[in-house]
């Protein structure tokens, strides 16, 4: 129910929207209740759908680590897109914070750093494929 408060000519009137069906309303003006039929159809206002994320996927799958962060583990999508470049190949060394890839997302270019320092042990993509969050996208090992 919605209330509306206005004047006219000095004089004040509140009123009350009860239900809006079709082309009739049903309405209360200053206590008074009143039903009106108007030319065109009413359309309710739709509410807006509440989007509900899943659990955020990390971009590593790995074992503890040491404070060095070395050893085995696997960067994953943090989010579905296509690979536009792999920065690294079979048998890298890479450290903590090098750029592995570039992901484009929703029309920006996202780059995937390493979380780990090792070597690349496994490149499951190459330019061009679409991926999907959580896929597993490069391994990184020891």
């Amino acid at each position: 129910m919605k209330n509306y408060k206005f004047s006219i000519n000095g004089t004040s009137y509140s009123v009350d929207i009860n239900n809006i069906e079709g082309q009739v309303i049903e309405l209360e003006l200053n206590g008074t209740p009143y039903t009106v039929n108007v030319d065109k159809e009413i359309k309710q206002p739709t509410k807006t759908p509440k989007i509900v994320r899943s659990i955020a996927v990390p971009s590593t799958d790995s074992a503890p680590q040491a404070k060095t962060n070395a050893g085995v583990g696997s960067v994953k999508s943090p989010l579905p897109g296509v690979i536009l470049e792999v920065n690294v190949k079979m048998g890298d060394k890479v450290s903590v914070g090098q750029n592995l890839l570039i992901l484009e997302a929703m029309k920006m270019e996202n780059k995937i750093d390493s979380d780990l320092s090792g070597i690349v042990t496994d490149i499951k993509i190459q330019r061009g494929d679409s991926v999907m969050e959580g896929d597993v996208l490069i391994t990184i090992g020891e």
